[in-house]
Parts: structure tokens; C-alpha cells; sequence
């Protein structure tokens, strides 16, 4: 029986464009896709282990022709809107207290700003609200698909993995958790919502 629920945050409430970073960085020498040493840089950055005046000093570095300015709105710009049907829902979901709730998102200090600017202060903090626990790997220093980002959540909330039920677009990520016995759903973004998840338990 399904006692608990994560929830992944990006394309699963705000809608993300995951190639926006690409295209715009082209315009300042990048190439379509990121490389390998950018990627590690990122991956750095999501579990804090630089700032983002490190992070986006660097960028600086791999982008000579782009100001400080530019990389950040670059970096924020591939965060969309967040529908307020799913603000609805899991404030339902929330209400009808059948579930303890979590977030499990993989970001950093830039995004959750920004994403607060485009929500607005009311919304975000009731999405935030929604949920027992909101966490965020920039925070917590561990990130998916690594193991202990999922051993850390169940142990420090006391859940079973065969009681726990997660989401995310990532097929890497939702398989990292079935591993540990953890029922998970991989959302196809744009063929599934998330306002759907009481079919899918």
C-alpha cells in the first residue's frame, strides 16, 4: 500500500525548455550540445558544491563573449510557467491527507529564485506548503540518480521503500529508485500530466 509520495519538480509542475540553454549559448560561441567538462560543472553546482558566482564565473570562461547578466538569464531561461491546475492538484491532494508528500528536485541557487519571481510569492509559497519536506539538491549536497539521495529522504523521514511512490521525467532517475524498491512512474512530458497520478497508483 502507497503511504508516501515524491514528487520530481521540474516538468513535472513547471514546465521546463531543456534545450533553450544550448541554443542561446551558440550565440556566444557554444556548441549545440553541452560538453562534458559543462556538464560535470553543473552537476558541481547542483549539490552546492560551488556558488553560483563560481558557476557562473566559469560559464565566463567557456563564453568569453557573454557578460555575467546574459549567462544568468540564460541559465533561469529554461524554466517555463507552472499551470495552475497543478497547483490545484497537489494542494487537493495535499488537503485530502492521504499521502505524506515530498519534493525531490535536482536545481540550484539560481532556478529557485527565478522560479519564485515567475510563480509569484503567494503561489510558490503554497506549492512549497503542499509538501511535508522540500528538498533540493543544492541543499542537501546529494543529487539524483545517486542511491543516497533516495536512502536520505526514507531514512530521514522514516519510510519504507515498498510503502513509497515516485515521479520524475528521468528515466535514470525513476530507475535509480525501483532499484530500491521504490514504485516509481517515469512521466513522458508532453503525453502524461501530472494531474493524472491517482490512475497511475
Amino acid at each position: 500500500m502507497i503511504k508516501n509520495i515524491i514528487f520530481d519538480f521540474g516538468d513535472i509542475f513547471i514546465n521546463l525548455d531543456k534545450q533553450v540553454v544550448h541554443r542561446e549559448l551558440e550565440k556566444y560561441g557554444g556548441i549545440p550540445e553541452l560538453s562534458p567538462e559543462i556538464l560535470a560543472l553543473n552537476d558541481t553546482y547542483e549539490v552546492g558544491g560551488i556558488s553560483s558566482e563560481e558557476f557562473i564565473e566559469k560559464l565566463g570562461e567557456v563564453f568569453p563573449e557573454s557578460t555575467s547578466k546574459e549567462i544568468t538569464r540564460i541559465w533561469n531561461s529554461m524554466l517555463l510557467d507552472f499551470p495552475d491546475e497543478r497547483l490545484h492538484f497537489i494542494e487537493t491532494l495535499a488537503k485530502e491527507g492521504d499521502y505524506r508528500l515530498f519534493l525531490l528536485s535536482n536545481t540550484n541557487a539560481l532556478h529557485i529564485p527565478h522560479v519564485e519571481t515567475i510563480m509569484g510569492s503567494e503561489k510558490f509559497n503554497r506549492f512549497k506548503n503542499a509538501f511535508e519536506k522540500f528538498y533540493l539538491s543544492h541543499e542537501i549536497k546529494l543529487r539524483k540518480p545517486d542511491a543516497e539521495i533516495f536512502e536520505f529522504v526514507l531514512g530521514e523521514n522514516g519510510l519504507k521503500a515498498e510503502e513509497t511512490f515516485f515521479i520524475d521525467d528521468t528515466k535514470a532517475n525513476t530507475e535509480a529508485a525501483e532499484k530500491l524498491g521504490i514504485r516509481s512512474w517515469h512521466l513522458q512530458v508532453g503525453k502524461e500530466d501530472i494531474v493524472e497520478l491517482k490512475s497511475r497508483l
